[in-house]
């Protein structure tokens, strides 16, 4: 019985391939692979979409709860359903359990995380749906109808009233309820990891 050569022409190809990319550069230098280019001013302004917590990074515009519901009717009802409860996606609405948080206790509340009983930071609602939602075309909600469709979450979820109008200023003051159930990470990073 013939033994079967490990590796094979695939292998050898690959290392090859890395080896003329690896070994262009002069010592010290990045190697350069002769693809791609610089990206612009623009392009980096563009692609620097992050909202930190404490709201960095949160574009100007404003939103309401009224404007929040059609804007959740029109993009949001198809995967969470008409009131955030009934899915077939996440649920986006529930406070209950509103004292002790049982999630690691109990499971029956495994797998119920929603906005008003979960997430530590309004914020993080708004770095979400502009980067991801709607699912069928992330990224495509203005700033006005973020923080609209924000708004209506969070008033299904009991946190802020119906005349709500969410914008960068507002947007961070929201205490949610989770936020004291989350603990900071204040690592230092590199050689002073603990």
């Amino acid at each position: 019985m013939r033994r079967r050569r490990e590796g094979g022409p695939g292998v050898l190809a690959a290392v090859l391939v890395v080896a003329a990319c690896t070994g262009s550069g002069r010592e010290g230098e990045t190697p350069r692979f002769g693809f791609g280019r610089e990206p612009s001013p623009e392009l980096l302004a563009a692609m620097d979409i992050d909202v930190r917590p404490d709201g960095k990074g949160l574009p100007e515009g404003s939103g309401t709860v009224a404007r929040g519901r059609e804007v959740f009717a029109l993009h949001c009802v198809a995967c969470h359903g008409p009131t955030g409860t009934e899915g077939p996606f996440d649920r986006l609405v529930g406070r209950d359990p509103r004292e002790g948080f049982p999630f690691g206790e109990k499971a029956e509340y495994l797998g119920t995380r929603t906005v008003g009983n979960y997430w530590p930071y309004a914020t993080t609602l708004f770095d979400y749906i502009r980067r991801a939602m709607p699912q069928t075309a992330p990224g495509s909600l203005g700033a006005d109808d973020t923080y609209a469709v924000i708004a209506y979450i969070l008033h299904l979820n009991e946190i802020v009233p119906e005349d709500a109008v969410l914008d960068a200023r507002s947007l961070p003051d929201i205490e949610m309820p989770a936020r004291d159930r989350f603990v900071p990470d204040d690592r230092a990073g590199g050689q002073d990891v603990r």
